[in-house]
């Protein structure tokens, strides 16, 4: 139980930790928004592909799926682009946020039943994004927002495709691989806006090899001992650790409109999984 505390604790900081590095990266202009989403993607594909070579006995079964490449390549860029414009504590609720919803209509559409405690939450929840994307003097960028929503729509696909892999560790390696031309075909379409400082590079990296490549596996290990309805909660504390690690590494200011939409969105959410885990 100790190890599988400590593997969730690491994976929700490697996932917070993106929000943090892409921000430090993109924020202070070290580094165009296409060109560090392809070092991410290319230096996490690499090191996945050398986890599952090794784990596999020096080879990488093919197990490809180009619809969950698309929707991760798709969660890739529009994270990037969101991140010029949006901090990061509040760039994580958004993305967590619209994650959370996102399979919650799918679950809704498959037939799911929710009860009214359920509606409760999910209304709060979405009035808290609403709250946190509304006009104000500390509204976040309205554009940075909607490509964030795009963001999450994308990786709660991404999550739910994921669930049909048969080893998500050596799936989540070819959809990163199969991403590798999309972002760099990215990187061409945006080669005006070109430019990249060594520290930008490093921040593309260490995002791509720890915080996503390394993460996921991590997080994988962990989901072993996990029920799906805990492995959903422990998540809520994603946009809380990223909105510290703004705080603490980048100076950004936590306004009273980010911790109301956070205790509603989060809270909302809690309330939902909550449901679900006593159905």
């Amino acid at each position: 139980m100790q190890k599988t505390l400590i593997l969730t604790a690491l994976a929700m900081m490697a996932f917070a930790a993106n929000s943090v590095l892409c921000r430090m990266a993109l924020g202070d202009g070290h580094i165009d928004a296409a060109s560090f989403t392809s070092l991410r993607v290319m230096s996490g594909a690499l090191v996945l592909a050398v986890i599952v070579y090794f784990r596999s006995g020096g080879q990488v079964p093919r197990d490809a799926d180009w619809r969950a490449a698309l929707a991760l390549f798709a969660y890739m860029a529009f994270f990037s682009f969101a991140y010029l414009s949006l901090g990061a504590g509040t760039g994580a609720l958004v993305l967590f946020g619209t994650v959370q919803l996102t399979m919650f209509v799918v679950a809704l559409r498959s037939g799911e039943y929710f009860s009214a405690l359920s509606w409760v939450g999910l209304a709060v929840a979405i009035a808290g994004l609403v709250y946190l994307l509304s006009p104000g003097v500390t509204a976040p960028d309205l554009l940075g927002a909607v490509l964030m929503v795009v963001a999450g729509i994308s990786w709660g696909i991404y999550s739910l495709l994921g669930r049909q892999a048969a080893d998500p560790g050596r799936a989540t390696a070819w959809n990163f691989l199969l991403s590798v031309p999309l972002v760099l075909l990215t990187s061409l379409v945006f080669m005006d806006q070109y430019h990249a400082t060594s520290l930008g590079i490093l921040l593309a990296i260490l995002s791509g090899v720890f915080a996503s490549g390394i993460g996921y596996v991590i997080w994988y290990a962990a989901l072993r001992e996990l029920a799906a309805t805990s492995a959903a909660t422990v998540q809520l504390s994603v946009p809380v650790i990223a909105a510290i690690g703004g705080v603490m590494l980048l100076s950004e200011e936590v306004t009273l409109r980010l911790l109301v939409a956070s205790a509603a969105t989060l809270g909302g959410v809690a309330i939902v999984l909550s449901q679900r885990k006593a159905q």
